[in-house]
């Protein structure tokens, strides 16, 4: 618990705070020792939230960055390529672009229909497509399994920016009530008795935003491409259906 608290206090010299400061009764270290267990418990929580939040920030980076280059060589694959079947043995190197995702779920349910329209109809004439609805559904729900993915442990981070600010102004104020309890016992409100004790409860609010901050701008910016990807998942299944109806109707 130490080790996470000194982390905690550690980010907070970004902040302004200075270890040296005599003046307030000792540094952020010697304040972490003298404050009460409950104080130590909340920069414990925010530290695990902002440790947990940055983990997820470079994990959905990584995947994001993976996706935009996979989706790049997909999207040059499924346009050079003039049968589907070309297209599907790319998409076993290319798994982690939710475009290779869309397209087998379509190409899948392209061939069941096929199949069954030949079993139907005989060898006489050309395959054409039984229902451009079912295609549509496919895809549709293929695209937002593929979202889902995405989108999994974003929300993390949507928690961190809401709860982590509220947090730190329980520690602020539990931090705050325990100064005046201080000051009553001590029975002078000198700023060598006050300053100690608000510069403590203080440093729980400093821990929230520094921990929320980042989360709330990773979050609105992975949501942002989020919709981007989706948008592109929505224009590729037109392009789908496109080609489709033009071969198999």
């Amino acid at each position: 618990m130490r080790a996470i608290c000194c982390y905690a206090f550690a980010l907070l010299q970004t902040t302004g705070v200075s270890e040296s400061g005599g003046a307030f009764g000792g540094g952020v270290l010697e304040l972490l020792e003298r404050s009460s267990l409950l104080s130590q418990a909340v920069l414990v929580i925010l530290a695990l939230f902002s440790i947990a939040s940055w983990a997820v920030i470079l994990l959905k980076l990584r995947q994001f960055r993976r996706v935009a280059v996979q989706t790049a060589r997909f999207s040059d694959v499924f346009r050079r390529s003039n049968k589907f079947s070309e297209v599907q043995t790319a998409c076993k190197s290319l798994a982690h672009s939710p475009l290779a995702g869309v397209f087998q779920a379509g190409y899948v349910e392209l061939n069941a229909q096929l199949r069954q329209g030949g079993q139907a109809g005989g060898q006489t004439g050309r395959p054409v497509l039984r229902s451009f609805d079912a295609l549509d559904r496919a895809l549709l729900r293929a695209s937002s399994m593929e979202v889902a993915k995405l989108e999994r442990r974003v929300g993390f981070l949507a928690t961190t920016a809401s709860l982590t600010p509220f947090i730190g102004l329980f520690g602020t104020v539990w931090g705050i009530m325990n100064a005046f309890a201080g000051i009553g016992a001590a029975g002078t409100t000198s700023l060598t008795v006050v300053a100690p004790g608000i510069a403590e409860a203080l440093i729980a609010t400093a821990a929230g935003l520094f921990a929320a901050i980042p989360a709330v701008y990773f979050y609105n910016y992975l949501t942002q491409r989020l919709k981007e990807i989706a948008s592109t998942m929505d224009d590729f299944a037109m392009e789908f259906l496109n080609i489709t109806e033009r071969n198999f109707s």
